[in-house]
């Protein structure tokens, strides 16, 4: 017996109606991203700026303020590492063959075109630092963003309110929640780093392992990365160390396995679990399929969307228990 199935014009147009959104989010993707980094820094700096409004200023001048302490403390470390930091990646940059060829003394490795290649790497990050400081229309715009939505907070939450009459103390509530998770997963995400990143320059500085500098911001810059980052810092060190010798390597390497056992047992469980409470195998399938999808943004901001889809999800499953 056939059956017929009869698809009305109503769900015809709802389905061309959803494809075509998906469409147009995808082409506005950036700027999607660019509103959820500037979201993720408002949740951050929410509590700062509240702080400062409930001793009466204005929150304008709040913001402002939370503004210029920020400027002026990445302003100050910038000054104080630019120097030494410049001079110890040009040289670790410079000896980088010969610690190649030591550590893989084969023949079919030409040193005089490894030269050749690694030369103009300096200039390379160069240029790339350039184009960074350059992208100012980026910088500039998340700025502005983040500011704005901190100024307009409150506004928000009625405009939001108004898309969902009827539910807007749920609505209320999740966003809260949102922001709170976003935040504290800022916060701990830039307290991780730097304290990984004094750590290891400890450590390293204590071995004698030479640019220690750059090798310890690196680490605190890949420990944004979720899982793979902090293995990935700790090759460069490992092969810096084995230029001095194999047994300092061996030290290095070592170290470094302590600092990562530490990390995921005492500063990851204190400092990152409480803010957002992922499951690490979700952080790892997250992480791929955001790096797959949109690269490393989409690596780095994978844990909070999980964040977000994880609270949508389970507030949509309570409800429908109730």
């Amino acid at each position: 017996m056939n059956r017929r199935i009869d698809i009305s014009h109503k769900t015809v147009f709802f389905i061309a109606g959803f494809m075509a959104l998906l469409w147009a989010l995808y082409q506005i993707r950036d700027v999607i991203i660019l509103l959820f980094i500037a979201i993720i820094f408002m949740s951050a700096l929410s509590p700062i700026v509240d702080v400062l409004v409930k001793y009466k200023i204005p929150r304008v001048l709040a913001i402002a303020l939370t503004y210029v302490v920020i400027i002026s403390i990445i302003a100050g470390l910038v000054s104080i590492v630019i120097t030494p930091l410049l001079e110890q990646t040009t040289n670790l940059i410079q000896t980088l063959p010969q610690t190649i060829v030591k550590i893989f003394p084969d023949e079919s490795i030409d040193k005089a075109i490894l030269q050749d290649q690694l030369s103009g790497l300096s200039k390379n990050i160069l240029s790339f630092t350039l184009t960074i400081f350059n992208n100012f229309i980026t910088i500039i715009s998340i700025a502005v963003l983040t500011f704005y939505l901190l100024l307009e907070r409150a506004r928000l939450d009625q405009l939001i309110s108004q898309f969902f009459l009827g539910n807007d103390e749920r609505i209320k509530k999740i966003t809260r929640k949102i922001e709170e998770k976003l935040g504290a997963w800022m916060r701990g995400q830039l307290a991780l780093s730097l304290i990984i990143c004094v750590v290891v320059y400890v450590v390293l500085f204590l071995l004698g392992v030479p640019y220690a500098m750059p090798l310890a911001i690196l680490a605190g810059l890949l420990e944004v990365v979720p899982v793979i980052g902090p293995i990935i810092s700790s090759i460069p060190a490992i092969l810096v160390a084995y230029l001095a010798s194999p047994v300092l390597a061996l030290i290095v390497a070592g170290a470094f396995f302590v600092i990562q056992q530490l990390e995921n047992h005492l500063v990851v469980p204190q400092v990152m679990r409480k803010a957002v409470g992922l499951n690490p195998l979700v952080v790892i399938l997250a992480v791929a399929i955001g790096g797959k999808l949109l690269g490393i943004a989409g690596a780095l901001l994978a844990v909070p969307i999980t964040v977000v889809v994880q609270i949508i999800t389970e507030d949509i499953l309570r409800e429908e228990k109730s």
